[in-house]
């Protein structure tokens, strides 16, 4: 279950905002600081779905499709500018593992569950940094297993949508202390399947 494996055909669906932000002069790296800013505002906003009043949710659902789109059209650009660089995908993998740390904090600050919001980064983290790490070793970067980043982010979205008009606690937690339990336990079991993959491959 990894969307990463779709990028190729959505393209023709970015050549817009492409096009746009090649006319106004916005440069790859420039997207992907835009979408790390998304990613703060989502997380501003779930803290004050959690603390204030539960249609902050929605915004904060809003903002996260905001940046993982932009995480789609950043390299499409650099391709686009003919500018890819080494550089450029170093930036954006760092500003996307904020940009990941930066959501579940708000998500756990907003429900005041930290504990488990410490389960799930190191969950997300791990899963990024094993993607990664099998390319430094020689492999191609690994993007399959159980959850993606794309995954992810699509999966946090629509929890954020649904979280404003579903309210309560079921089984002691709430529709975004669940949302932290799925990330926390599927982020680790993907991490081990990248691990495991990548050993198996090394053999």
């Amino acid at each position: 279950m990894t969307l990463d494996k779709f990028r190729p055909y959505v393209s023709r669906f970015l050549d817009p905002f492409v096009k746009g932000f090649d006319r106004v002069g916005m440069s790859p790296d420039g997207v992907s600081v835009l979408a790390f800013g998304m990613a703060i505002l989502a997380a501003v906003a779930f803290f004050l779905g959690g603390q204030a009043a539960p249609i902050w949710y929605v915004v904060a659902a809003i903002l996260v499709f905001c940046n993982g789109w932009l995480d789609i059209v950043d390299g499409a650009l650099a391709r686009e500018q003919n500018v890819a660089s080494a550089g450029g995908d170093l930036l954006d993998h760092v500003l996307d593992r904020y940009a990941d740390i930066v959501v579940i904090g708000g998500l756990a600050a907003g429900v005041g569950d930290y504990f488990l919001g410490f389960l799930a980064v190191t969950g997300v983290v791990m899963t990024s940094y094993l993607g990664t790490q099998a390319q430094a070793v020689g492999l191609d970067r690994v993007y399959g297993g159980l959850v993606g980043r794309a995954d992810r982010l699509a999966i946090i979205g629509l929890v954020g949508f649904l979280a404003y008009p579903v309210s309560g606690t079921y089984g002691g937690l709430t529709l975004i202390g669940w949302l932290l339990v799925f990330l926390a336990v599927v982020g680790h079991l993907t991490a081990i399947q990248r691990f495991v993959y990548s050993w198996s491959a090394l053999e």
